[in-house]
């Protein structure tokens, strides 16, 4: 729950007014060649975007949690202009041309930081200068908004906390939709690169990849939510479909901020190079 001497906090802040409640988003990024070109990820990003403005308010500001930026304790990205970070190599020029330049929100930023807690009650921490925007965001949100004018604050990850740590955290941050805020979760839900066949289909994917995408997946159609903090405990299959798990963690952010009875719907459901698994989910 938000701390209570705080509540009424987030009304001060223009760019969080209340309005209709944002959809959460778990996307697939897969590799950073998604952003460019004509390809079915990007074309299903498009897609997605075009939805806000019809189906959905257009958010008054995006957070993201991307599986890219790992911390010691949680961060937020509080300057007024992220710099659009390549993090990644061996790849064409134009991916390192390409550039995102959404503005930040420091006042909403702060706002967030004092809202929502890491245990023991200590704030989020304020990244001014360090960081900006990774292609976990800005290959999915480049597509989604092309014309970067929507601010977009990133929320980093403690990779030395325990998966239930994470989902506590994410569960703060429901209150947030209802304010304009936009979640955007940005990892994989299998994602093994030593593993990965690069002339694999869509449609080929190793046993173990496909036993750990259906688990997971039916976990999500079934509601059972709190079961994803346990991936772990499906064992080798767990091992292999994820060596490090700091693609499969943003799903509990995305999955924490909602209710387990939300309409939810999958897209996106194949493989790239038989080990990552694009699987994207929408709910709300």
């Amino acid at each position: 729950m938000l701390p209570g001497n705080d509540a009424n906090a987030i009304e001060r802040v223009a760019s969080l007014k209340k309005s209709e409640r944002m959809p959460v988003l778990f996307l697939g990024h897969g590799s950073p060649m998604n952003a460019l070109g004509d390809n079915e990820y990007r074309r299903s990003w498009q897609a997605l975007g075009a939805e806000f403005g019809s189906k959905w308010a257009r958010p008054q500001l995006i957070l993201c949690i991307s599986a890219h930026w790992l911390t010691e304790g949680w961060w937020l990205t509080g300057m007024a202009t992220p710099k659009t970070i390549h993090d990644f190599g061996g790849f064409p020029q134009d991916l390192y041309d390409q550039q995102y330049p959404a503005p930040g929100d420091p006042a909403a930023a702060q706002v967030i930081s004092q809202l929502v807690r890491q245990r023991g009650a200590c704030p989020l921490g304020l990244d001014m200068n360090e960081w900006g925007l990774d292609h976990g965001a800005w290959s999915v949100l480049k597509p989604m908004f092309a014309q970067a004018d929507i601010p977009v604050i990133q929320l980093s990850m403690d990779y030395g906390r325990a998966p239930e740590d994470h989902y506590a955290l994410a569960r703060q941050l429901k209150a947030l939709r209802d304010r304009g805020v936009l979640i955007v979760a940005s990892g994989n839900l299998v994602h093994n690169l030593r593993e990965m066949q690069r002339g694999a289909s869509g449609s080929q994917a190793y046993d173990w990849a496909l036993e750990f995408d259906q688990t997971i997946g039916g976990y999500l159609q079934q509601g059972n939510l709190n079961a994803l903090q346990s991936f772990q405990k499906l064992g080798q299959v767990a091992k292999m479909a994820h060596p490090s798990h700091e693609h499969f963690l943003p799903l509990l952010y995305g999955a924490g901020a909602v209710d387990a009875r939300e309409p939810m719907r999958f897209f996106n459901t194949n493989f790239q190079g038989g080990s990552i698994s694009m699987r994207s989910v929408v709910w709300g």
